[in-house]
């Protein structure tokens, strides 16, 4: 299951990129969904510039005490009273998904919190292409059911690699982590739900909730997150991820979990607020060093919905040789697992700090198979050039700062 779900994952990245739009768009730039696509499960929606996007990721909740912190890593103290944390389920490491609730009464959704998107959407009844009663079968937003339910109308439509997610934007109540509020969320009821293919159909979750910037999503709609700050609905414009390794996760909301990471928080300026983007310094592994050129930046999306990690194909193929993986039929890379111990660790230099993944949280492992968990991917110029997703993120607690454009890292806690 697992080795079919990256399959899926890298077919529906490739076609993704090739449907893509031909502009490119300056250096200095923000880019767009549809120039910047190479993502699971999505590409940008052709008629609009500002397109959302996708991934995968989901929880219920705990009532907890958190440690808040500003973008420079200082503390606010704990956040009292409230229910900041989100539970993230972990399914074979391969799709991290939590719960969302819309509406009053409120209509329970599973959802993949995903940094690399900025939109909100969910089923709606009468739904085509999702689910079905044997398997996969979806929960969907009802909006006769729904006192809090304003009809917006606007036409929200997402090209996949597949064809189309298609549907109309609405306004409700949702709440996350218990008890935190947004009201008059505009989000999408999706109508079809095709282009997503047997990702979806088979996928645990119900629909996406993006957390990355306005600036990509469908219709400049505000995000939620943005909505939360802007509401007052959390204490600070911080939410922070722990994901599991094979094990429940935690998303929280307002602040981070100290109790969750080893030392201290290392902030790193974004260099593009879109997608969360930073630069890198390298990527080492054994005789393999790629740095950047003055023509060429690293830039790399720190990517809560993308499973794997993504980077040029000519890259990953000499990462795939440094490290004693070996192609297959596939196109996808596997190593020998008896001598996962003996491989060299693979280090992402970030800001003059380096974070390292070692060969065994490299890989997914499935029926005696060592997956190499990198996929090569060549975006189009001006678009990153690797994307950090959950096999990253399993290894580093991150913290995400939507005000002051910062995403600080630490050593997780196993």
């Amino acid at each position: 299951m697992v080795l079919a779900h990256v399959k899926r994952e890298r077919d529906a990245l490739l076609v993704a990129l090739s449907a893509a739009k031909e502009e490119v768009p300056p250096a200095n730039i923000q880019i767009d969904a549809t120039s910047a696509t190479a993502r699971n499960l999505r590409v940008g929606d052709g008629n609009d510039e500002n397109n959302g996007s996708m991934g995968i990721s989901m929880g219920t909740h705990e009532s907890e005490s958190i440690i808040g912190c500003d973008g420079n890593g200082s503390s606010m103290g704990t956040l009292m009273g409230a229910h900041e944390n989100e539970i993230i389920k972990d399914y074979a490491n391969a799709q991290y998904f939590g719960m969302v609730k819309i509406g009053n009464p409120p209509q329970e959704f599973q959802v993949i919190f995903d940094t690399g998107s900025s939109n909100l959407w969910v089923p709606k009844v009468g739904c085509t292409h999702c689910g079905n009663p044997f398997f996969g079968g979806k929960s969907k937003y009802n909006h006769e059911k729904s006192g809090s339910y304003t009809e917006d109308g606007g036409d929200f439509n997402i090209m996949y690699g597949s064809g189309s997610v298609s549907g109309y934007f609405s306004a409700d109540d949702i709440e996350v982590a218990d008890d935190i509020i947004i009201s008059g969320q505009r989000f999408a009821e999706v109508q079809d739900a095709g282009g997503l293919g047997l990702a979806y159909a088979l996928g645990k979750f119900d629909g996406i909730l993006g957390l990355g910037f306005t600036s990509i999503s469908v219709d400049g709609t505000p995000t939620v997150f943005e909505n939360a700050i802007a509401q007052g609905a959390v204490n600070k414009p911080i939410f922070s991820f722990y994901l599991g390794d094979n094990a429940p996760g935690e998303l929280t909301f307002g602040g981070y979990d100290s109790d969750k990471f080893e030392g201290d928080l290392t902030y790193v300026k974004l260099n593009a607020a879109t997608y969360w983007q930073i630069a890198l310094d390298s990527v080492k592994a054994g005789s393999y060093d790629s740095e950047p050129s003055n023509d060429e930046p690293l830039t790399a999306i720190v990517d809560s919905g993308t499973s794997l990690m993504v980077g040029p194909k000519a890259e990953i193929t000499k990462l795939a040789l440094a490290v004693g993986a070996t192609p297959n039929i596939m196109g996808e890379y596997t190593v020998d697992c008896k001598t996962l111990d003996h491989l060299p660790d693979i280090v992402f230099a970030i800001d003059g700090k380096d974070y390292t993944i070692a060969a065994k949280d490299a890989v997914i492992q499935a029926s005696g198979i060592c997956l190499f968990a990198f996929i090569g991917m060549d975006f189009p110029p001006g678009g990153p050039k690797w994307i950090l997703g959950d096999v990253f993120m399993r290894q580093y607690y991150t913290v995400f700062n939507y005000e002051e454009q910062t995403i600080g890292f630490a050593k997780s806690k196993k």
